[in-house]
């Protein structure tokens, strides 16, 4: 009996390696291959596209606007504390001023 049974399961073993699916299946996967090879392509000719975009508008990146910023608030803080020396040094000849009006 195992005699018998040998054949058939070889036409079994036969029948999975039929050539019309292995061809499908390597085609299915070179289409796949292609297909995520395409969307990088686009991914990256979009990115480029972007970047000449910002390029052109003469966009700046974080980090530098974050850094302006910081430079811009200091200077702000600079110009308040001369002021307020200014304003203090103002009051001072005023009171002095007049007692060295009132001496000549």
């Amino acid at each position: 009996m195992s005699a018998g049974l040998s054949p058939a399961a070889s036409e079994y073993e036969m029948q999975t390696q039929n050539p019309f699916l292995d061809e499908m299946a390597k085609l299915s996967t070179a289409a796949m291959g292609l297909a995520q090879a395409a969307g990088e392509e686009a991914k990256a000719a979009f990115r480029a596209q972007a970047d000449r975009m910002a390029a052109e508008l003469d966009l700046i990146r974080r980090d530098d606007y974050d850094a302006l910023k910081a430079e811009v608030a200091a200077l702000r803080a600079e110009v308040e504390a001369l002021k307020g020396a200014k304003a203090a040094k103002a009051a001072k000849p005023k009171a002095g001023g007049a007692k060295t009006g009132g001496a000549a």
